[in-house]
């Protein structure tokens, strides 16, 4: 197994494109931390808990390791960080996936909201975008390097999107996808010398749990047409799993890093055999 041995963090990783990356890292042999909110079924139509997370991890090969996490609690972070390097003593893959506002976003978007239309102070909108999404990924990045530069490896994953580039879905949304991808650019700067990559990358449209759940009670046709022809969640995984078994990642860090591109590199393809297109052109 490619990663056998290898300690990973997968952050927000209960259901969607979090437990995509989670199991295929489990399947490629190695100990995955996984975190969210709530550690059973959680209070959400489209189900998913960290315990059939880390079920599935275990099932696949490797060993799943579910912890308790909000990612908006700045203790409950480094509480987390200390109990890896207490079990471990390293941690060789982060993958910063937590993101607050999904739901939220979708139900603005649907409705056609502005940025000036959002309910309550702008702030507060802000905050629940970014919070969690940007944030967040900057101090577990933080936490993450500690180990990882102590140790001359690993390395650093931020899940952002082709939103970080042009529109999709809201103003806060591309500002702080924008952000994660200059986030990974100047960690990689200050990394490289230590031999920890930082690489972002760009999932396409994700069919996660919520996407497919949303897209029958979306009517306007806003939803269809941004996923048509998607992706599984566990596709993202793949293109993890195919840069961390990578020896030269460094040559790459501090790139935005599209997965379907990647696949073209290393010759995968989703888990229904099909090759889902790339957007780099976007």
């Amino acid at each position: 197994m490619a990663l056998s041995g290898k300690v990973c963090l997968v952050t927000g990783s209960s259901r969607g494109l979090g437990k995509g990356i989670a199991v295929q890292l489990g399947e490629a042999g190695a100990t995955v931390y996984v975190t969210g909110r709530s550690s059973s079924t959680e209070a959400s139509v489209v189900g998913g808990s960290l315990k059939e997370t880390a079920t599935e991890i275990d099932a696949r090969g490797g060993k799943g390791i579910a912890v308790v996490c909000d990612h908006s609690n700045d203790e409950e972070v480094k509480a987390l960080f200390t109990r890896i390097k207490q079990d471990h003593g390293r941690l060789d893959v982060l993958v910063n996936n937590a993101y607050a506002a999904v739901t939220a976003i979708f139900k603005s978007h649907q409705a056609g909201e502005k940025f000036w239309q959002k309910e309550g102070e702008p702030g507060r909108w802000w905050d629940l975008v970014n919070g969690v999404g940007l944030r967040n990924h900057y101090i577990c990045s933080a936490y993450a390097a500690q180990m990882m530069v102590e140790a001359k490896s690993g390395a650093i994953f931020n899940v952002s999107s082709f939103g970080g580039k042009s529109y999709l879905f809201d103003v806060a949304y591309g500002i702080g996808k924008a952000a994660v991808d200059r986030m990974s650019a100047d960690m990689a700067v200050e990394l490289k010398e230590h031999g920890v990559p930082c690489v972002t990358i760009y999932p396409g449209a994700v069919l996660t749990e919520l996407i497919t759940h949303s897209m029958k009670a979306d009517d306007s046709g806003r939803m269809e047409k941004i996923f048509s022809k998607g992706e599984s969640p566990e596709f993202s995984g793949k293109a993890v799993v195919a840069l961390a078994s990578d020896p030269k990642l460094i040559e790459k860090t501090g790139k935005v890093l599209v997965c379907a591109e990647v696949a073209k590199e290393y010759g995968f393809t989703d888990i229904d055999g099909s090759s889902p297109p790339s957007r780099a052109q976007v």
